[in-house]
Parts: C-alpha cells; sequence; structure tokens
C-alpha cells in the first residue's frame, strides 16, 4: 500500500512547550499506519495577531496510509490528550496540530483545508519546513525555498539542543 507524505506543523506556548512538542513527536511515531520520517528543530517565535507568551514551533514529516480526514482527526486526539481547548482564534494553546500539506492533495472543505491557508505566509512554518523538506511543494504555490524569502522580516529563532 502506497504511503502518503504529510506535513505537520506543531506548536505550543503554554506550560512546558518543549516538553509537550517532544511528546507529540513521540506520539506522532505511534499514529496507526504511519512512520514519522522527520522531524525539524524546534523555533521559538512571536504570537501572530495574538497575545500571550511566544510559541515553540516544529515540523514534522508523517508518512501515512491515513486519508486526510482520519489524520486530522488523529491530530485533534492528540491535541486533546494535551489539554488543547479552542475557547477563541488564536488563544494560546497548550499544543497546535496542523496538517500542511498531504501530497499534492488540494482540498477545501469545512474541516479541513490543504494545503494550510497561511503556511507560505508564516515564518514558524517554513524555516522548520525547509530544514527537513526545502524543495517540498506547497500544492499551488510552488517550493517552500521559494517562499522563505518573503518571510524575513519575521522574528524566528532555532532552538539549540
Amino acid at each position: 500500500m502506497t504511503r502518503s507524505l504529510a506535513a505537520i506543523g506543531l506548536g505550543a506556548n503554554l506550560g512546558d512547550a518543549s516538553a509537550t512538542l517532544t511528546t507529540a513527536l513521540a506520539e506522532l511515531a505511534q499514529l496507526p499506519d504511519s512512520a514519522l520520517e522527520a522531524t525539524s528543530p524546534f523555533y521559538r517565535s512571536a504570537p501572530i495577531d495574538a497575545d500571550g507568551p511566544d510559541y515553540l514551533n516544529a515540523v514534522a514529516l508523517l508518512r501515512t496510509g491515513l486519508p486526510p480526514l482520519a489524520l486530522l482527526a488523529e491530530l485533534q486526539r492528540v491535541e486533546a490528550r494535551h489539554g488543547r481547548e479552542r475557547g477563541y482564534r488564536n488563544a494560546p494553546r497548550t499544543l497546535d496540530l496542523d496538517l500542511l500539506v498531504y501530497d499534492e492533495l488540494r482540498l477545501a472543505t469545512p474541516a479541513l483545508t490543504l494545503p494550510h491557508p497561511r503556511m507560505h505566509e508564516r515564518a514558524f512554518v517554513l524555516r522548520p519546513l525547509a530544514d527537513v523538506a526545502p524543495e517540498l511543494s506547497i500544492p499551488g504555490r510552488g517550493a517552500v525555498s521559494e517562499w522563505l524569502p518573503r518571510v524575513v522580516d519575521q522574528r524566528v529563532e532555532k532552538i539549540e539542543p
């Protein structure tokens, strides 16, 4: 069975964000019919269009046999285990898992839009994604490496281990 390549954005800015991202990555590696292929370093970034503490962000590449909506449901279960609440738009969060791309699929449903609609505008997504897949195509937009120069004005700091 052919597995699809999914890019997952991870973010957290409440509690021990580093521990949360580390645990979430381990949980992604355990998803059904899936294998964790690569993980980026962690990055610190300021919230966009929101208040609250800085975020820690990362990107994971996952090979999966799960269809997109089933994968989204699994990601939301991981978020829920980490206490994710959806109180209001751009609220601080214990864990945010975004399905960024799923192969070359373009999709627009009430539950899921692929590619993620603002990923090409966000340094906190593009910088870690460039670490693991700089030539990955953002469907309908082009390679990650083509978009990265357009977000250099956004503060994103790599966290050294």
